[in-house]
């Protein structure tokens, strides 16, 4: 059965909605004041300080014009409003859009804008504003909220961002802007790989050389000595500095016609590789185009090496020897050449002098240095130093029947031993207690034998370090940094980086030449502290295996 009075009571509720709708005002008792209206670009016929912003994305001379005739055309446009005052033009040129880190202009008119110097900024289009969707929004926004609020006019496409009905056409044109960026970038990168795949390298201008009609590198008579001269002073112990100080005093002009050089430029034509007569493609390459940051091309993107590509300045060996000396300078060791000296006989034959502070020699140059020690008739593997044979006698106590142990199972303080560990070595305190005042030690290693060593060295001995201190009469073990070579030794020895290791050697004398020899097969490793799981340290903190 159908409840009536239900249905009366609904129907009356919103008999009584309607009624209000249709209620009569009491105009004595009711002020009405109407909101701001909207406003349009028709509305900017009233004073106002204006400025305008024009940009380009690269400095040809096309574009040059093109800068040059936006400033002159909205001079024009400012002129033609005659409420208007033209606070300043505010201009990038050869700046891409789609980042604020090198748009000094860009920048400073929006600081402007906070300091209450514009009413109203005016740009040929969106896309001349910026390319970015977050950027252009993100300022328009910005301007918006301020008291009292600035105004972008984007001319060609006929916006003025304070009108509320602008958001979504603007918006929608941001985006177009930075997906043109995008399409760009992508068709540079194709543009740029069919280059690569039809062996046709880019080759940029570069201090030295000039393009001939086919656009070949030719040498410049005029800027090549000066190649030469930055690399054989390089090559001669003089910093980078000292090189662009002394171009300076001796009025030579850099790639830019400046007369004062820096640093940085001069490295640059120490590790250009066009200057031996190569073509490196593809060292670098850019992630993102929105921020434009180049990284080191490791592999991520193709890479081309063109040999003997054209006329050399400088010959390759020496071109060689400067990436090392420039490797080395990394880790302060650039004051001379680097090299590998090899040891040809005696208990240390076919090791390599090494310096822990060299970066540019790895696993298979010491390979190579140290085989060159081995005549054809040498085994090199069966080589074990200090090792002997001995006839026994009969009745004499006979091992061979016996299980050899371990050194590392025996009382580890008592036996020499080195230690590796986070890029440092560190000798024991017998070694050090050895040595005593004769702590300058020369490292070496025999990546074929995988045996590391270590012998006095001489005062001046530019491969040497010290490898103790002195302390309440006793010399004690101190920390080597091997920085450089950590991660070779490693390598060469079959290491994980994850372990520390410590090797039982033998000490080895021979008047004042005292040696010590450690063979990786005897070493240990320790698990490093913070990898260790809770409750398995030993009683020294470390995790054997």
């Amino acid at each position: 059965m159908i409840d009536t009075s239900k249905r009366e009571q609904r129907l009356a509720s919103i008999e009584k909605k309607r009624e209000r709708m249709h209620a009569v005002i009491d105009e004595e008792n009711y002020e009405y004041t109407p909101g701001e209206k909207d406003i349009e670009i028709t509305d900017l016929n009233v004073p106002l300080n204006v400025a305008v912003y024009a940009r380009v994305s690269t400095g040809d001379e096309l574009q040059t014009t093109s800068y040059e005739l936006q400033q002159i055309y909205y001079e024009d446009f400012v002129r033609r409003h005659p409420d208007w005052t033209l606070v300043k033009i505010y201009a990038d040129e050869g700046i891409s859009g789609t980042s604020r880190n090198k748009r000094v202009e860009f920048n400073k008119m929006i600081d402007d804008c906070h300091a209450g110097k514009i009413d109203l900024i005016v740009t040929k289009s969106v896309s001349r504003f910026a390319r970015d969707v977050l950027i252009t929004m993100g300022i328009v926004r910005e301007l918006q909220k301020m008291k009292p609020p600035v105004g972008v006019l984007f001319e060609s496409e006929g916006i003025l961002s304070l009108s509320s009905q602008s958001q979504m056409a603007l918006s929608f044109l941001a985006s177009v802007a930075e997906e043109e960026s995008r399409i760009r970038s992508r068709s540079m990168e194709t543009s740029l790989r069919m280059r690569l795949d039809n062996g046709i390298p880019l080759t940029p201008k570069l201090f030295g050389y000039t393009h001939d009609t086919d656009g070949n590198l030719v040498v410049n008579p005029v800027e090549a000595p000066t190649v030469k001269l930055v690399f054989y002073m390089y090559l001669y112990g003089y910093s980078t500095q000292q090189i662009a100080d002394a171009l300076t005093a001796l009025g030579k002009k850099t790639y830019y016609g400046l007369a004062k050089w820096t640093s940085s430029g001069i490295v640059q034509i120490l590790r250009n590789e066009r200057h031996c007569g190569d073509v490196h493609t593809r060292k670098t390459f850019t992630l993102d185009f929105h921020d434009h940051k180049k990284y080191k091309n490791t592999g991520q993107r193709p890479r081309s090496l063109y040999k003997n590509h054209h006329e050399a300045i400088i010959k390759r060996d020496d071109f060689i020897a400067v990436q090392k000396l420039l490797d080395n300078a990394r880790y302060r060791n650039n004051p001379f050449l680097p090299e590998l000296r090899v040891i040809d006989k005696g208990i240390l034959k076919g090791f390599v002098v090494i310096n822990p502070r060299w970066a540019a020699f790895k696993e298979e140059d010491y390979y190579k240095a140290s085989q060159s020690s081995y005549g054809s008739d040498d085994n090199p593997a069966d080589q074990s130093a200090g090792e002997v044979q001995v006839e026994v006698a009969a009745g004499d106590f006979d091992l061979r029947e016996f299980e050899v142990a371990r050194m590392e199972l025996f009382d580890s303080k008592s036996r020499p031993a080195i230690t590796f560990s986070d890029r440092f070595i560190k000798l024991s305190a017998i070694c050090t207690h050895k040595l005593a005042e004769r702590n300058r030690i020369e490292l070496l290693v025999n990546p074929i034998t995988r045996k590391f060593a270590i012998r006095t060295a001489k005062e001046g001995n530019r491969q040497s370090v010290i490898c103790s201190k002195k302390e309440n009469k006793q010399f004690t073990p101190k920390q080597i940094p091997i920085t450089a070579f950590y991660e070779t030794l490693y390598s060469l020895f079959g290491w994980n980086t994850d372990y520390r290791y410590r090797i039982a050697g033998r000490m080895y004398e021979d008047g004042k030449e005292i040696a010590y020899i450690f063979d990786s097969a005897n070493s240990e490793a320790f698990l490093k502290s913070y990898l260790i799981p809770r409750g398995a340290e030993n009683t020294d903190g470390e995790y054997s295996t």
